[in-house]
């Protein structure tokens, strides 16, 4: 596992958006041409009231979770936002209950990369930003911003193998501020970006999927394994998300 500090200023290469005061963020989605050999396949800015079209939320126990709780009524969009809220719901028995979300009404990419604008409104349940294949298996899962309940730091895990071998990336830096977080996703390599600065990558072949995957977005909470167990409603609000095609 491999720490960094982070943000410094933008390098350029990668896309953080595009200054707009109107924004919540203060950031408007990245321009079609703004990574270079790449093409945009995807964006949306969440305006409206409800998710976009081919976007589903989740219900139900998160899979290898059975303490944790998705339901619907906890991911909503207003304002330009979509927020995944994480309360104790008196519906669950007032257990903490999260939200999650993802584009898997649409054939996911092979290869890509993806850009998200987020923050945390304060410790809790872990935020994940990742990819998973279109296909009902598991692993491959590429994680680009894995809070672990805390605000200070995130981590990005690429699980890969039959027998879940992982290779993790952390970064310090505050979570409750706006950060656009990306990963981009080629045949031999994966690299994380924050703010438009690399933070980590890795560049084991064999950990890179060679299959289609899509952008999940969500909360969780751990509460019966001990760790990221709320002990004060929190959420995840999300801008943006855009995603690019190599040309």
């Amino acid at each position: 596992m491999t720490t960094t500090t982070g943000p410094s200023t933008p390098n350029g290469a990668y896309p953080i958006g595009t200054a707009d005061g109107s924004e919540p963020s203060g950031y408007a989605p990245p321009a079609a041409g703004a990574l270079s050999g790449y093409s945009q396949s995807y964006v949306t800015d969440f305006t409206g009231g409800s998710l976009p079209v081919n976007w589903g939320a989740y219900e139900g126990v998160p899979g290898g979770d059975p303490s944790g709780q998705f339901a619907q009524a906890h991911v909503t969009v207003g304002g330009g936002l979509l927020q995944f809220n994480s309360y104790q719901d008196p519906a669950f028995n007032n257990d903490w209950v999260t939200g999650g979300a993802c584009l898997c009404g649409v054939a996911g990419q092979t290869y890509g990369a993806y850009f998200v604008r987020s923050r945390l409104t304060g410790p809790g349940a872990t935020e994940v930003e990742l990819l998973v294949p279109d296909a009902n298996v598991w692993p491959p899962e590429l994680d680009f911003n894995e809070s672990y309940g805390g605000t200070a730091s995130t981590s990005a895990t690429v699980h890969y193998a039959a027998s879940d071998n992982q290779i993790a990336r952390t970064v310090n830096v505050d979570l409750t501020k706006w950060h656009t977080w990306g990963i981009i996703w080629t045949p031999t390599s994966i690299t994380y970006t924050v703010d438009g600065n690399v933070w980590g990558s890795v560049t084991n072949s064999a950990a890179s999927p060679g299959q289609p995957m899509h952008l999940s977005l969500q909360q969780q909470t751990w509460c019966g394994q001990g760790w990221a167990c709320p002990t004060a409603p929190s959420s995840l609000d999300v801008d943006w998300v855009a995603e690019y095609q190599a040309k």
